[in-house]
């Protein structure tokens, strides 16, 4: 459920780009520094963009150091970090510990099973730090695995599916939950919108993976929001209605911020990266269903 939350490079400067890797680089480095390599497993790029727009409003100190990585073993890259570096850290751990356990729990994948036994030992520091934080996100997890549990989208013993209701917002608002305490670094004046985007995006996250998936979840029988709506005509037209609604209120409670510094960066992300797999996953699909038709006007 990462990785949608990411710059669209083609429409971005090149000084931009290297900017934006370097706060990234910096993100790893301190995976790597507070939890090993078990640590830099869970990288992603979704909190990269969390630690521009807090490094934008808060203004921390910020260290420069050039590192070398596995990544790039021959060549040293400049990585940038702040203390929002180590909080993205920290919050990516948590996350990607109860992932796990949650992707276990829906699908008894062995793997994320033993992904959280990795991070089990790592993870307890960090529930110490931030006991709110952390009891909030096996909160909305649990109460996601209870929605996917009791049926919500997924097939009847007939072949079809359960009417399609108000829940799948429900269900998309407990990761919404999640993503708005990761935001809201402490309480202020900007909490409200820190929260009001991060609610947004972990909504968009969620149903981004589910509009991603929806196939294999058909295939595997696994729970998918998305699935009543996936063979009629309204699917394609709704699914983007629904992101750009969301998006739409994302950017809204993001332009209330006083931000100055990497601004081009964030709204790259925002009104154009977010939108990257989205358009790749409709292509392809497109793609897909083009072929299926000739293949059926050559019978």
């Amino acid at each position: 459920m990462f990785g949608y939350i990411i710059i669209n490079k083609q429409e971005m400067k090149f000084k931009e780009f290297d900017l934006y890797k370097s706060y990234y680089c910096g993100f790893c480095q301190a995976l790597k520094q507070d939890f090993g390599k078990r640590g830099q497993m869970t990288l992603s790029y979704d909190l990269t963009f969390l630690i521009l727009l807090l490094t934008s409003l808060y203004e921390p100190e910020t260290t420069e150091e050039l590192v070398k990585c596995i990544a790039h073993p021959f060549e040293k890259h400049l990585a940038r970090s702040n203390e929002f570096s180590r909080y993205a850290a920290e919050m990516n751990l948590l996350l990607s510990y109860y992932k796990c356990q949650d992707d276990w729990l829906d699908e008894k994948k062995v793997s994320k099973r033993a992904m959280a036994g990795l991070l089990k030992k790592k993870v307890a520091a960090v529930r110490e730090r931030y006991p709110v934080k952390a009891e909030l996100m096996a909160d909305r997890l649990n109460k996601i695995h209870q929605c996917e549990k009791n049926g919500i989208g997924s097939t009847t013993e007939d072949g079809g599916y359960p009417a399609y209701t108000d829940r799948v917002d429900e269900i998309a608002g407990y990761f919404g939950d999640i993503m708005a305490e990761i935001f809201a670094w402490r309480q202020d004046e900007w909490e409200q919108e820190l929260r009001r985007m991060g609610f947004i995006l972990g909504k968009f996250i969620y149903l981004m993976d589910a509009y991603e998936d929806v196939e294999k979840d058909e295939k595997e029988g696994n729970f998918n929001p998305l699935l009543p709506l996936f063979h009629t005509e309204q699917f394609e037209q709704s699914c983007e209605g629904i992101l750009t609604m969301m998006m739409a209120e994302c950017s809204k409670a993001f332009e209330k911020l006083p931000l100055i510094e990497y601004t081009e960066i964030l709204r790259n992300i925002l009104y154009s990266g977010v939108w990257c797999r989205y358009e790749m996953v409709k292509e392809k699909r497109a793609r897909a269903a083009e072929q299926t038709a000739k293949k059926s006007e050559q019978r």
